[in-house]
């Protein structure tokens, strides 16, 4: 303990404040951890990623690293079995570290290796989400979403339990992380949750009932060629009825495989089909820019 830079008492320097509260409740507990352990690996020869921060690359020679931080959970990856070890034995100098072998889950998503490559989902979690609504006996639905329904913002009456709503819409965010058949759907109960009504609380209750017959649904990837980075982009022109705001909608395939998606209302009012395509097409080219990036550190 030390007296933080400013408020140094110069006639009592070797007095601390004592802490009465657990370090988990402060602020500044995840900056400082996160300052130590980067300070750390970078000693070791990693090289924080400009794309995404919580990633540190090692590239030296033949040998190749991968480090992935979220908080206290860690996927690390190298060229070689004995070069990972190292890493893993040097970390737990610092660290209590605790090795747990191949990849099978990690932020709540099972990574499961099967048909010649990785089969991400979130089983568990749809069934704790169908459980929590009390919807289990309830009769599975084959869509996520009525398309020729329009959700507004001042139709119907006020949810009699906002709070368990916003719970919902909370969880199903986390699940679309592996199901982007939801995203969309999800997208749209979100924009409500400060004031829901009861049509918004039915669309919700709709994309749950989808959920019963398609828990099992998770994200497939598969071993490949990755030389093609291609992207989609669509846009749901003056979709919404209040504002006449449009979404946008995109996706992006390396190679084969879907790694990234997303749907997102667009911040201004567009004046016509054209101009709202062509932000979501300003989007798309966002995202592809970000992810060339990030293949370029990855080497």
């Amino acid at each position: 303990m030390h007296q933080p830079p400013g408020y140094q008492n110069k006639e009592l320097p070797d007095y601390v404040c004592k802490l009465n509260k657990a370090i988990y409740g402060l602020k500044q507990v995840s900056r400082a951890r996160n300052s130590r352990f980067a300070t750390f690996v970078t000693n070791m020869g990693f090289k924080c990623s400009h794309s995404d921060a919580s990633l540190f690359i090692f590239n030296k020679g033949s040998r190749r690293a991968s480090l992935l931080l979220c908080v206290d959970d860690i996927i690390l990856t190298a060229s070689d079995d004995k070069f990972l070890n190292q890493i893993i034995a040097k970390l737990q100098t610092e660290f209590p570290v605790s090795d747990s072998g191949k990849l099978h889950f990690f932020l709540g998503v099972k990574a499961g290796f099967i048909n010649g490559g990785i089969f991400l989902s979130q089983k568990a979690y749809a069934t704790y989400i169908i459980n929590h609504a009390g919807m289990k006996d309830f009769k599975p639905l084959a869509t996520p979403v009525d398309l020729n329904l329009k959700l507004m913002a001042d139709v119907g009456e006020r949810v009699p339990d906002p709070t368990q709503y916003c719970r919902l819409a909370g969880a199903l965010q986390y699940l679309a992380v592996t199901r982007p058949d939801i995203s969309y759907a999800v997208h749209q109960i979100c924009l409500y949750m400060h004031d829901p009504r009861l049509p918004h609380l039915h669309a919700l209750k709709r994309i749950i009932r989808y959920l019963q017959g398609t828990s099992g649904f998770g994200l497939q990837l598969l071993k490949g060629r990755i030389d093609e980075l291609v992207a989609y982009s669509d846009v749901d022109w003056a979709g919404f009825p209040d504002t006449r705001r449009s979404t946008s909608g995109c996706c992006v395939f390396l190679g084969s495989n879907l790694i990234s998606w997303s749907s997102k209302r667009q911040p201004t009012t567009s004046r016509s089909s054209a101009e709202s395509e062509y932000k979501g097409i300003a989007n798309a080219v966002a995202e592809l820019t970000w992810i060339h990036n990030l293949l370029l550190e990855l080497g």
